[in-house]
This record gives structure tokens, C-alpha cells and sequence, in this order.
């Protein structure tokens, strides 16, 4: 297992030190001493498409083109052979506007809504499940050596979450690598940014892993596959509808991840046990994030 790496294997990485993604706040400890400390930034991102007003999400503020397209993906606004002309940011107005060559019209989509289970209340519009029917999914192969060296670089990673916590992170992989590592205040967003940098970039989803700090909820199930991207792994657990979803798509499903352990609910037979758990270093207690089990 690789035991090293460097910032820059990250095509996109955190970038904790960030003026705008949080502020100095004092307060008081247990002790009743003042302490000093750094909060994420919560802000609101109104995102339209073309000339209607869609929704306004609340966000860290970073990376906002990418949030937009992603969010529009993974609601089905945005089609993969989409041509979109520009995207245009107003950092004052905190509005973005994605603007496609040809009409769009989502009245009946806009008039259903879901909130999901994302920590930060997110919103689905439509119908949930749409779209999954025709899923198909490449049966990718996953070493477990590769698990743990993702595992291993990611919670190692500076991030914003270790330098002021309440946010979660998303990483998109490929083998033993990690590429593009995003946070938000709520999972959802992280994973649409994601989404938006795959559709900007033309990556393939094919070989990819997408790692994440939170719960495995229906709703990541749902946006990793609609993704194309046949693995999901993370820190934390599971839902009974995320599990039931991953065996119905036939996405490989792994949670629980730390140090030695984790526990694989779909995609067993896809899985090459070439590491021996024995030999990976159990997980450094000054590397865990307490809080995510609870959010």
C-alpha cells in the first residue's frame, strides 16, 4: 500500500487557508476562557438556468460554476450532450446563470420537490428515482490495497474540515489516487461540484471511485449512479434505501472505512482482496472525524 503522497497528486484539492470559506470567532470554553476560533462561511448561491430562477442553495461559496452544472446534472436539467454556452458568476449578487444553446423548460419538474436527508436540507425536484431504470453500470474491479491507500491519503489531506470541522467532503478517484476533492456544508453539494467539473471536463466515470465523509443515503446512491460512477465508499454508514438502491443499480457499496475495517454491502464479488487488513495500520486517532457519525 502506497504510504506517501503529495499535495499536488490532487488535480483539485482543499484549500483550508481560504479568506472567504471561514472567519475568526471568539467565544468561550468549557473553562469559561476566551478561545478563539475558525467557522466555515455559509452563504447563499442562487443558481438560474438560462432566464428561469431555479434554486438557491446554501454553500461555502467555492467553486460555483462547478456547483451549478453539477446540481442541474444531477437533476436531470442538464443532459449529458447538453451544449452549454457560458457560465456566469456575480460574486456580489452570489447568482450564477448556466445558459445552453438550445430552449429549456422544466415547469413540471420545478412543481415536485423533495427535501433529502443532506445536512444542509437539500432539494430534489422531481421524481427521485428517474432516470435509474436505465442505469447501467461498468463492473469495475476494486483492490483493496487501493481502499486503503485512498483512505490512508484522504483523511491526511489539509482540509477545511480539520481546520474548522462542520463540512463534508467528497473525493472523485481513480485507483490508488485521489483526484478532485471537494467540501460543503452539505454532502449534496460536494458531490454536484463534482458532477459539474466531470461534465466541464469530459471525464469518464467509468474507472472511478467516489469516496465521501458522509452517510451512504439514497440520495448519494441515487446521484453517484445517475454520475455513471460504479463505486461508492465512505468513512461512515449506511441507510436501508441507499443499500436497497445500490443492489438494484448494481453499484459497488462500501462503508464504514477505517483503518483496518470496512464493510462491503454490494459489489462483494467484485472486489480483489490483495491486501492483507493485518498489515494496514489502524487509523490515528488524531486523523478521525468524531463528528460525522452524528451529523
Amino acid at each position: 500500500m502506497t504510504q506517501s503522497f503529495d499535495i499536488a497528486d490532487y488535480i483539485i484539492a482543499p484549500n483550508p487557508g481560504a479568506s472567504r470559506l471561514t472567519r475568526s470567532v471568539v467565544g468561550t470554553d468549557q473553562r469559561g476562557q476566551e478561545v478563539e476560533i475558525s467557522v466555515v462561511e455559509e452563504r447563499p448561491l442562487t443558481i438560474y438556468l438560462n432566464s428561469r430562477e431555479i434554486v438557491t442553495a446554501m454553500t461555502i461559496g467555492d467553486y460555483p460554476a462547478y456547483l451549478a452544472l453539477g446540481f442541474l446534472l444531477n437533476q436531470g436539467m442538464l443532459k449529458a450532450d447538453d451544449v452549454v454556452t457560458r457560465v456566469d458568476y456575480d460574486e456580489e449578487l452570489e447568482v450564477v446563470v448556466v445558459r445552453t444553446e438550445t430552449e429549456t423548460n422544466h415547469e413540471e419538474k420545478l412543481k415536485k420537490k423533495t427535501r433529502t436527508s443532506g445536512c444542509a436540507v437539500g432539494t430534489v425536484f422531481g421524481d427521485m428515482m428517474e432516470g435509474l431504470d436505465s442505469v447501467t453500470l461498468p463492473e469495475t474491479q476494486v483492490r483493496t490495497s487501493d481502499l486503503y491507500a485512498l483512505a490512508h491519503k484522504i483523511n491526511r489531506t489539509p482540509s477545511l474540515y480539520l481546520e474548522a470541522g462542520a463540512i463534508h467532503g467528497t473525493v472523485l478517484c481513480q485507483g490508488d489516487r485521489p483526484l478532485v476533492y471537494m467540501e460543503d456544508v452539505g454532502r449534496h453539494n460536494a458531490v454536484d461540484k463534482i458532477a459539474g467539473w466531470m461534465f466541464q471536463e469530459g471525464v469518464s466515470p467509468d474507472d472511478k471511485v467516489m469516496y465521501t465523509t458522509g452517510r451512504l443515503t439514497s440520495e448519494m446512491v441515487i446521484k453517484c449512479a445517475l454520475m455513471g460512477i460504479p463505486v461508492l465508499a465512505s468513512r461512515s454508514g449506511f441507510t436501508a434505501w441507499g443499500v436497497e438502491i445500490a443492489r438494484q443499480v448494481g453499484l459497488t457499496l462500501i462503508g464504514r472505512m477505517r483503518g483496518q475495517r470496512f464493510v462491503c454491502l454490494n459489489g462483494e464479488e467484485r472486489l480483489l482482496r490483495d491486501a492483507d487488513p493485518s498489515q494496514v495500520p489502524e487509523e490515528d486517532r488524531k486523523h478521525g472525524r468524531k463528528g460525522e457519525a452524528k451529523l
